[in-house]
């Protein structure tokens, strides 16, 4: 099958594009650095096209999934992966950063959805795999959009798998919680105390082989590591708990401190 992966540049992407070629698909690789495309491209043992794109751009995203299949032929896998995670205070925040990161984290996952999902019901079958986040149910502190942005991409595939529950098409949500990949370790940076101190974190490489299975399974939900799973239906109890942690963000002087050289 042709999957269309965004994000495959690094972290979860990555080793996900590498699982599915061993899995003998054949892979339309997106993200904006097209040199990390090219080595996760050289990793992977099956067919693999490489197309850079800013997906926070609705002009390059207008047309991409055109450009996939030109590569590749018809998508018959969407993986919606592509993010990013913004911290910091919400009155400092730079407005033009917050929109940044709707269009990459919500807008583009579900324009290019509209894209593919008409040529998956004309030919009656596809698979939609959206990466949200346990920050859907527990917004990170001082990261209030990532964790919005997540649980309206959840919301929206949660309800078009139930638009869609008498077709052919499977529509999957993956809720990762900690992972340990560069930008997880960037994020935790940002604090002066780890808020996640205490809780399991998982790899992108066993993320990855718990998404195949779900694709195999019919499975529509992924809890990885499965203890988040909790956090979807003791919701308020978890944010209860969390409001006992006493967690800041680092100061501009800190973060230079920290830096190399």
């Amino acid at each position: 099958m042709h999957v269309l992966l965004t994000g495959a540049s690094s972290g979860i992407g990555a080793s996900l594009a590498v699982a599915l070629s061993k899995e003998g698909h054949t892979l339309t690789l997106v993200a904006r650095r097209a040199a990390k495309l090219e080595e996760v491209a050289e990793l992977c043992p099956g067919a693999a096209h490489v197309l850079p794109a800013d997906l926070t751009d609705p002009a390059v995203v207008e047309g991409l999934v055109a450009a996939a299949e030109t590569l590749g032929g018809p998508v018959e896998v969407l993986v919606n992966n592509a993010g990013i995670e913004l911290i910091g205070a919400t009155s400092e925040l730079d407005p033009d950063k917050v929109e940044r990161l709707f269009r990459l984290n919500l807008l583009t996952p579900v324009r290019l959805t509209q894209a593919v999902l008409p040529g998956m019901l004309e030919r009656g079958a596809g698979t939609i795999i959206d990466v949200a986040s346990v920050g859907a149910f527990i917004p990170p502190p001082f990261g209030i959009h990532y964790g919005a942005s997540k649980a309206a991409l959840a919301t929206a595939a949660h309800g078009l798998r139930w638009e869609l529950r008498d077709s052919p098409v499977q529509v999957i949500t993956v809720y990762p919680g900690p992972i340990v990949t560069d930008m997880g370790t960037r994020v935790i940076d940002e604090y002066t105390a780890d808020p996640s101190a205490g809780l399991p974190w998982g790899t992108a490489d066993q993320l990855a082989e718990r998404i195949i299975k779900a694709m195999r399974r019919g499975q529509p939900e992924v809890f990885y590591p499965r203890f988040y799973r909790s956090a979807r239906w003791f919701q308020m109890l978890t944010l209860w708990l969390m409001r006992f942690r006493r967690i800041a963000l680092r100061t501009a002087s800190e973060h230079a401190g920290t830096l190399p050289g």
